[in-house]
């Protein structure tokens, strides 16, 4: 197997005032695909389910994320979602919910053996 990773976009995404982690990961995988309209499976000659989509989101907390949420954002691929620390919470001054920044990466791979 010749899988080789194509294509990596970047995105963050915000939950203001809810600190709604999967929100703010959820909005970040939109900001990354808004960025690209790239045909990649059918730029080698595959399938868009052969897509393997890896999704690395950073958050202040990562087990507030809800990875199946996060994941049935793609329509096609096999899709990996990975949650990590990182991202943003930004205090408020008004003592409501911290603002929540998620970062996002999303990388997309195929098996290029035997590739048009």
């Amino acid at each position: 197997m010749a899988v080789k990773r194509l294509l990596t976009e970047f995105g963050m995404g915000t939950s203001l005032r809810r600190q709604d982690y999967t929100e703010a990961a959820v909005r970040g995988v939109r900001d990354a695909l808004w960025h690209n309209s790239i045909n990649l499976a059918e730029l080698f000659g595959k399938e868009k389910n052969k897509m393997q989509i890896t999704v690395d989101v950073a958050v202040q907390q990562p087990d507030a994320v809800d990875v199946a949420q996060v994941a049935e954002i793609f329509p096609f691929g096999e899709v990996s979602v990975v949650v990590s620390p990182g991202g943003l919470d930004v205090p408020r001054d008004d003592g409501g919910k911290p603002t929540v920044i998620a970062n996002v990466a999303i990388s997309v791979a195929l098996d290029l053996e035997g590739a048009a």
